[in-house]
């Protein structure tokens, strides 16, 4: 199964992103999701990540056998955030360990 993102429409806070689901010999299935741009600005996060962040929630949701009105939750946006910051942090960290290089003795 593979998720195409084909566009979005927005009323007031409210954007309605739209993917196809398609599956080998069978017809693409048209899923939508929806997101409150309030809440992008709550956790600071960029509209340009809604995308993705819906898309790896619908395929969650159908991985769980979830149907129905498909929605990106506030939860769903925290998680974003604790996952960017703990990669921020690794980078971080990696990047520090390799600036503290053991002095040469000769």
């Amino acid at each position: 199964m593979e998720l195409r993102y084909v566009g979005f429409d927005q009323t007031q806070n409210t954007r309605n992103y739209h993917f196809e689901r398609m599956a080998k010999g069978e017809p693409a299935v048209r899923l939508d999701i929806s997101a409150d741009l309030a809440r992008f600005l709550e956790h600071r996060i960029r509209i340009q990540d809604g995308p993705s962040l819906c898309a790896t929630k619908l395929a969650s949701d159908l991985e769980n056998s979830l149907s129905g009105q498909h929605q990106l939750t506030n939860a769903d946006l925290a998680a974003h955030v604790t996952a960017r910051a703990t990669a921020e942090a690794l980078r971080i960290e990696s990047r520090s360990r390799r600036g503290h290089r053991p002095a040469r003795t000769e």
